[in-house]
């Protein structure tokens, strides 16, 4: 009998809860994956162009999961879940409890045990996964909040494996942190890892503070040093883990080449000549989510039109809100509530043939949101908090022509690096349309000067530095302890 060929492994794996792709099931029933439209996946686009590696992840849909598949030179290894685990693990735990809970509190967040029960017997899934296809020594990059207890589960399976974590949302105050049930064992699991990137320094900063108060950790620098004692097994050997801020960007010269195509740009006059070609268009672009600050820029937008400042056919406000978790109770209330702002500020200030607020609640391509950064006069990016913000860093490398003008909350991590830009507190909205209108107002030179500045940045540092900066950090990440490698496992 011929033993089957062992499964190939991986020098360089990523592990994030889903998979870079999305499947399309034809009429015949022929299946086919085309590239998601998500930010990690247009972030890790360059950085693995020419590659060779594994990416663990979810497909998108329940049930069995299909065999491990070719995407170019990137392996795609499907982890399962079934119904029960989308509702617990993604809709519970990872986006109804830790969600709110990262992000201040905006909406108040949900503790119930079963939700993290499947979250740690998923977290363990996807750490067999990740174990199975990493070669001797590998490197292996796991991705954001849902997958915080990944790295002690790996390690405690694999501790030969240099393993990175990296947090695309914030990461709370210990004074929020605390309020979770299994905070210690969300921070042992992520102190399994050699690195642990954060958008923002105050980000790293809460979570070396939190280490230190509920698992009594000593820092360093950046450094965190944990014995393991309070876990209770004797003899635990120290860990050593670095903490620091590694800011996500995009593929600036690839983003400026898309808004630089001939069909790009035609596409962008026909948009401005079908919105009956105002003085000034007004864009908002971003998820359907509570952090976004959507309501409170509708409501700054509103009171613009009320005061007379802004009117339409002269000024108009478009605002695209990507379908997002529609099954989550608190996101189709917030879907509602938008929509009937919308319809209240158009009800009383549009004019037949002038629409005040065109709403647009659907995905688009990235040529066509490459087209409408070059159509938009004033990009508001205003969240409530927002780790980092890549439409921010879109907007400015589309606006290659000199043109436009970002208006930034300052709740993001990328007001963090973009200081050129219009600055607001979108919880001021007094200040908010007061920082809308100097956009509009301000001479040609001075926002010129500003997106000048903006580009550079964004330019400088784009998605290769980051990528770069966060393996370099890795590699160099304080050594590992070999004896009692079980030590650092969370208590799952």
């Amino acid at each position: 009998m011929v033993s089957p060929a062992p499964a190939r492994t991986y020098d360089f794996v990523i592990a994030a809860n889903r998979l870079p792709v999305d499947r399309t099931v034809g009429p015949d029933g022929e299946e086919t994956w085309t590239t998601s439209p998500g930010g990690l996946v247009t972030a890790m686009e360059s950085v693995m162009r020419d590659r060779e590696a594994a990416w663990v992840g979810w497909a998108g849909f329940p049930g069995d999961a299909p065999e491990p598949f070719d995407d170019g030179p990137l392996r795609l290894c499907p982890v399962p879940l079934s119904a029960e685990d989308v509702e617990h693990y993604y809709e519970g735990f990872s986006n109804g409890t830790l969600w709110p809970l990262y992000h201040d509190v905006i909406v108040p967040p949900t503790f119930h045990r079963s939700w993290w029960n499947v979250y740690r017997e998923v977290n363990r899934r996807f750490a067999d996964a990740i174990a199975e296809v990493a070669a001797e020594g590998a490197t292996v990059w796991v991705h954001d909040y849902q997958l915080q207890l990944v790295p002690a589960l790996l390690r405690d399976q694999r501790p030969d494996l240099r393993i990175g974590w990296f947090n695309h949302i914030p990461f709370p105050p210990v004074e929020l942190f605390a309020q979770l049930p299994w905070r210690a064992t969300i921070l042992r699991g992520l102190l399994g890892a050699d690195f642990l990137g954060f958008q923002r320094p105050d980000d790293a900063r809460n979570l070396i503070r939190s280490c230190r108060a509920v698992l009594g950790a000593t820092h360093k620098g950046d450094v965190v040093t944990w014995a393991g004692a309070d876990d209770g097994r004797p003899g635990a050997s120290p860990r050593a883990v670095r903490a620091a801020s590694i800011p996500i960007s995009i593929d600036a010269a690839g983003f400026r080449e898309l808004a630089d195509q001939p069909s790009v740009k035609a596409r962008a006059k026909e948009i401005r000549e079908s919105l009956g070609n105002p003085d000034v268009v007004l864009l908002g672009v971003d998820r359907l989510d509570y952090t976004k600050g959507i309501r409170h820029r509708l409501r700054a937008i509103e009171e613009l039109l009320e005061d007379g400042a802004i009117s339409p056919p002269e000024v108009v406000f478009v605002q695209v809100a990507t379908p997002s978790r529609e099954r989550v109770e608190a996101y189709r209330t917030l879907k509602e509530q938008i929509e009937g702002t919308v319809g209240r500020i158009n009800g009383d200030f549009s004019h037949l043939g002038d629409t005040a607020v065109h709403y647009l609640h659907q995905s688009y391509p990235r040529e066509e949101m490459a087209a409408l950064f070059q159509v938009a006069d004033v990009m508001l990016v205003t969240p409530l908090r927002d780790g980092m913000n890549l439409v921010a860093k879109e907007y400015v490398t589309a606006r290659h022509d000199g043109g436009g003008a970002l208006v930034l909350s300052e709740f993001t991590g990328a007001a963090e690096e973009m200081r050129a830009a219009y600055l607001c507190n979108p919880h001021d909205i007094t200040g908010l349309k007061e920082t809308i209108l100097r956009a509009i107002r301000d001479t040609h030179e001075e926002k010129r000067r500003r997106m000048r500045s903006l580009r550079r940045q964004v330019r400088t540092y784009d998605v290769q530095a980051w990528a770069d900066s966060f393996l370099r950090a890795l590699e160099v990440a304080p050594g590992r302890p070999a004896r009692s490698r079980r030590s650092i496992s969370p208590m799952v």
